[in-house]
């Protein structure tokens, strides 16, 4: 690379920028520059051309054409090492742009704020795009420069090069260039897809990377993790306070915990292990919640993942002392909390805010070769619409437990069947090939007295016997979605033991 005559800079995000041009302008480097930057650099006392005296051209339609122009893309995509291109610019008088320093309009950021669809339209960026692309795609005689991040090393690049960038570093520059542009147009395509019903036809992801793991799910496997690009961050932004760095498991079963913990108003907690929960409580505070959570199973509660929806605080550190924990999740650790849990090293706290689901959410899961893609199954059953086909309705405590078990099994991996009282999870059935195997392990698993609690199921019996096996072991009440061709039978069965039966008409499969 030719040491740089020119840098071409036009920036929205204005960060670092009288830091660069001052850099620039010491190096003997003319800047050319349009609109506010333009104005800014001036106001800074810093040499700078207009690009209308470049192109002989003035700015037209509100500024949407100024830099599309023959004399400011040939100066950047004229390859250095053709000497045709250089004879063309020199017959045309052309000058070189070596550098191009770029960010583009804030299409996200006019999005998120609401704004209206002719002001959002307005923040499509056309020149600025193009000029990167261009750059980028010209990385062997020009340096593209769109993150203000990278400022400081290209400057010293320049300085260390006599006003030359390496190659290794242009290379990068380009890279990041285009996956800026990349994930600019996503963002905009993606703006203009959610203005239409249901699934686009095609659907881009942009992503970043956030994390390196030590493996993957085992450890032959390598691992990361990405975040959506115009999103907060895995877990809205989690931030890890202590311990071991997350493994690809904690993080799945974090995951799952704290959508399970999001479904109460009271104070609860959630333990998972393998991406189930082994106990969940609800109580007048954390540390009682939790003990209703352990008692479910306290030996699969070793080596947990365990999520709470309230600031975790001194009398729920107290309570978790004697039990090997490897992440707890909360919205927030009061100074008691980090006090005491300092003491357990290798456990991995986590802050993150509440599960918040909302309607444009779209859950992708990978297949060979494709995705699945669905909204998240996280919103809230109307109970309203929830009939009893029994002759005995459900007791007031039955209710109380019914809605429990409901919420909770639809976070249970199917097929599912949750036994539970008002309070806190009884029996857990999870991921069994029969249903009837399900209700069996509900039961047999079971460390709490099952007679009068209620049951879950997250879809239809397709039987009696499921039912019978929960109706032997003093269940007196079920919730599940109904719709089988042998639910007459299945009432009967629900009849004949005295139970009460609730149907939701929505089935809650976790596959």
């Amino acid at each position: 690379m030719l040491p740089a005559r020119r840098a071409l800079v036009s920036v929205f995000d204005k960060t670092g920028l009288e830091e660069l041009a001052r850099g620039l302008a010491r190096l003997g480097i003319e800047i050319v520059s349009t609109g506010g930057t333009l104005k800014f650099l001036e106001e800074k006392g810093i040499p700078v051309t207009a690009v209308s005296e470049v192109t002989g051209f003035p700015e037209i339609l509100d500024g949407r054409v100024k830099t599309l122009h023959p004399k400011i893309h040939g100066g950047i995509l004229a390859n250095r090492s053709v000497p045709a291109h250089l004879d063309a610019l020199a017959e045309h008088d052309i000058g070189r742009v070596d550098v191009v320093v770029v960010n583009l309009y804030p299409f996200r950021e006019t999005v998120a704020r609401g704004a209206s669809f002719a002001d959002t339209l307005e923040m499509i960026d056309v020149g600025g795009p193009t000029m990167v692309r261009a750059a980028a795609k010209n990385f062997g005689g020009v340096a593209v420069v769109v993150d203000p991040a990278d400022y400081p090393a290209v400057l010293a690049a320049l300085e260390e090069g006599k006003g030359a960038v390496p190659e290794p570093l242009r290379r990068r520059l380009a890279l990041k260039a285009f996956q800026a542009t990349a994930g600019y147009d996503a963002a905009i395509s993606g703006w203009l897809a959610a203005q239409e019903p249901g699934f686009p036809e095609t659907k881009t992801l942009e992503l970043r990377r956030e994390m390196v793991l030590r493996y993957g799910e085992n450890p032959n496997q390598s691992g990361a993790v990405y975040a959506v690009e115009d999103g907060p961050g895995v877990f809205g932004g989690l931030r890890a306070l202590q311990g071991k760095e997350l493994s690809w498991n904690n993080l799945l079963d974090a995951d799952a915990a704290r959508k399970m913990a999001a479904l109460f108003a009271e104070p609860a907690v959630v333990i998972v292990k393998h991406n189930n929960p082994c106990g969940i409580g609800r109580g007048a505070d954390l540390a009682a919640a939790y003990r209703r959570a352990l008692a479910t199973d306290p030996v699969s509660a070793f080596g947990s993942v365990i999520a709470v929806n309230r600031e975790a605080d001194g009398a729920l550190a107290e309570a978790l002392a004697d039990l090997f924990v490897e992440v707890l999740l909360a919205p927030g650790f009061d100074g008691a909390a980090r006090e005491r849990f300092a003491a357990k090293k290798n456990l991995r706290l986590i802050e993150a805010p509440l599960y918040r689901p909302s309607a444009g959410d779209v859950e992708l899961r990978a297949l060979d070769g494709g995705f699945l893609a669905q909204p998240p199954d996280a919103f809230p059953d109307d109970e309203a619409a929830w009939t009893c086909p029994t002759r005995r309705q459900p007791a007031a405590e039955e209710r109380r437990a019914l809605e429990f078990a409901w919420k909770v099994v639809r976070y249970v991996k199917s097929n599912a069947i949750v036994v539970a009282n008002g309070d806190q999870t009884v029996g857990v059935g999870a991921g069994q090939m029969s249903r009837v195997d399900s209700c069996r392990l509900a039961v047999e698993k079971a460390q709490l007295p099952v007679a009068g609690c209620a049951a879950a199921s997250d879809a239809f019996f397709p039987f009696r016997d499921g039912l019978d096996v929960l109706a032997r072991a003093g269940v007196t009440a079920v919730i599940q979605p109904g719709g089988s061709k042998r639910d007459d039978e299945v009432i009967a069965a629900a009849d004949e033991a005295g139970m009460a039966m609730v149907f939701t008409g929505v089935r809650h499969f976790r596959h």
